[in-house]
């Protein structure tokens, strides 16, 4: 009986393979744009039926929209629109010249009426309520609306200059510049537009920057200080910096990834609710110079904080929410910060050393609150990272038996998912803020203040 030939390797390996996936990036499809989506994109479908978020569109418009990511079969496609056939009411022509298709990443609604931002992303946030927490607006006792900021609220076609904080890119010919949409490539820049003027006036946009991957510019609004981080490729040199202001100058080390000093103070002043907190490189500070106060008061009207009531601060940073509870429960009172950044609890515990009974910890929030032994508290404030505080640390504090839980919410999907686990754990929403604290991008921040369930029944 004669053997059948061998196969070759070659043969097998293209048999037992899959069809590798056509890449659908550069097609144009004619769409009609639907709602907005979380993200700054809206939602269109193909005429196959395939899910498109779309950029630089509004919703109810007819665009091109060419694919950037996704190929066929792909549960959905990213693309750009690149040509608006029929406009919406709410488009203005975008005042920065940088925003637009495969242009700077930073901002997201330049296209849009000032106004429409605002609802875009009031629409964003009722839509999360619903989808994960199976809330309406009226369940979680708010109005609808998404405030501006304080001198943020201008006639179409101007930009309010408010980023107090600008990370810069830097190209390949020592150019400073910001990322491009989901992109390492960079988009050179003569000048930020929702730059702060502290920002601004460095001239950072104008200077040779090579040998460097980054710099952050930082313009304290509480305060005259500046402070460029500079990060340098690795082996290059640092160089002398030489900018139209005054300020001080800390970089990355190559090797440990701290920052540190080069000269100057290592941190910046800002003030809020009559109170100077020194924020070191790195440490967290809201970029808008009306959010720290604007959150601050929305928190404190939320919670009414009583004279020797005793209260959390998770998530704390350099202390703001703490300082304001401090001052509010009085020397009977008592506040425990919790924050996980080293740098950050050395500034916390100094802009707080003043108060006898407020103690800082450093850790984790989900690994320090359990060691602490504490069963019960009054009041509790989290101001969370984009994940969320997620559903153990919400249990955990559901237990504490808190008069009122203040959360501050810089996504409507972590906060959406968590208000859902505050519910599964007794509490309700009582009231709902949100605040447009990031013109122009599709970021939002939220003040959502809970209470137990059985004081709304």
């Amino acid at each position: 009986m004669q053997a059948e030939p061998k196969k070759s390797q070659a043969g097998n390996a293209r048999e037992g393979a899959a069809e590798p996936a056509v890449s659908l990036v550069g097609k144009e499809y004619e769409v009609e744009v639907g709602p907005v989506a979380h993200g700054g994109h809206c939602i269109a479908r193909t005429a196959e039926g395939q899910v498109l978020f779309v950029r630089h569109t509004l919703p109810g418009e007819t665009v091109i929209a060419r694919v950037t990511e996704g190929e066929e079969g792909a549960r959905f496609l990213r693309a750009d629109a690149v040509s608006v056939l029929e406009p919406s009411k709410d488009r203005v022509e975008a005042p920065c010249p940088y925003a637009g298709p495969g242009r700077c990443g930073g901002c997201d609604w330049q296209h849009a009426k000032p106004g429409a931002q605002r609802r875009l992303k009031g629409e964003v946030i009722a839509e999360q309520l619903q989808r994960l927490a199976g809330l309406t607006p009226e369940e979680a006792g708010w109005d609808g609306t998404v405030m501006p900021a304080e001198g943020d609220k201008l006639p179409a076609g101007e930009v309010p200059s408010w980023r107090t904080r600008v990370q810069y890119a830097v190209d390949a010919d020592g150019n400073a510049g910001l990322r491009r949409h989901r992109s390492h490539e960079v988009e050179p820049i003569e000048h930020c537009m929702i730059a702060a003027e502290g920002v601004s006036e460095l001239g950072i946009e104008q200077r040779d920057w090579s040998g460097m991957a980054s710099i952050e510019a930082i313009a304290a609004s509480g305060s005259q200080d500046r402070q460029v981080i500079l990060a340098p490729k690795p082996g290059a040199r640092l160089p002398i910096v030489e900018l139209d202001k005054p300020v001080s100058v800390m970089r990355i080390g190559e090797k440990d990834g701290g920052t540190h000093r080069v000269h100057g103070r290592p941190f910046v002043r800002e003030r809020a609710d009559g109170r100077t907190y020194r924020v070191g490189s790195g440490g967290f500070w809201q970029v808008h110079p009306k959010a720290a106060e604007t959150l601050m008061l929305a928190v404190m009207q939320g919670l009414t904080p009583r004279k020797g009531d005793t209260a959390l601060d998770l998530y704390c940073g350099v202390g703001l929410f703490a300082g304001a509870l401090a001052d509010r429960v009085g020397e009977k009172g008592a506040v425990l910060g919790i924050e996980s950044g080293k740098r950050a609890v050395e500034d916390a515990r100094h802009n707080l050393a003043s108060f006898d009974r407020v103690r800082i910890e450093q850790g984790k929030v989900e690994s320090v609150l359990p060691r602490t032994g504490i069963t019960e508290a009054d009041l509790i404030v989290l101001d969370p990272p984009r994940a969320g505080a997620g559903k153990q640390t919400v249990k955990h504090l559901a237990g504490l038996g808190a008069r009122r839980i203040a959360y501050v919410a810089c996504d409507p999907a972590a906060l959406a998912r968590d208000l859902g686990y505050f519910r599964d754990g007794g509490y309700r929403v009582r009231t709902l803020r949100a605040f447009d604290l990031f013109p122009m991008t599709h970021h939002v921040e939220c003040v959502a203040i809970l209470e137990p369930a059985e004081k709304g029944s």
